[in-house]
């Protein structure tokens, strides 16, 4: 297989409000945290459930819905893609960071002033987004 594959599938709960950036070429970045929940049983018997959290970006179309609509505790459905960055800090440290570009989102559950026990998809005629990519015009 020439390349290779790089999809993320991901359903989980934002741990925040989406960050919204707004660049000077008319750009949008949205920027949150998705908690996922696995549960298993420990060797004593007793469930376990171990957190991990995501950090998540999205641009364009996708981070207006975010903005729009996500709030700290709805449930998404996300596709996307692992992307590492990296920058240097205050003292010349070289930092990295591991996201997920997300390119497929769909939202889960009831809106908050439906009631938390609304399993509906929250949409706006259906608000499944997919991003289209057109190029390098990214900001980094």
């Amino acid at each position: 297989m020439a390349g290779g594959v790089n999809k993320v599938i991901l359903i989980g709960n934002l741990g925040r409000d989406p960050e919204i950036q707004n660049f000077d070429n008319g750009l949008r970045k949205a920027t949150f945290s998705i908690a996922t929940t696995e549960s298993y049983r420990g060797k004593d018997g007793n469930r376990v459930d171990h957190v991990e959290w995501h950090r998540i970006v999205l641009w364009r179309g996708l981070a207006e819905i975010a903005e729009k609509y996500l709030k700290k505790g709805n449930q998404i459905y996300l596709e996307g893609r692992l992307r590492t960055r990296q920058w240097e800090d205050k003292e010349g440290v070289t930092k990295y960071t591991t996201e997920i570009e997300g390119i497929n989102m769909t939202m889960l559950g009831g809106r908050r002033d439906q009631g938390a026990g609304n399993s509906t998809p929250v949409t706006e005629n259906t608000v499944e987004i997919t991003e289209e990519k057109d190029g390098d015009d990214l900001p980094f």
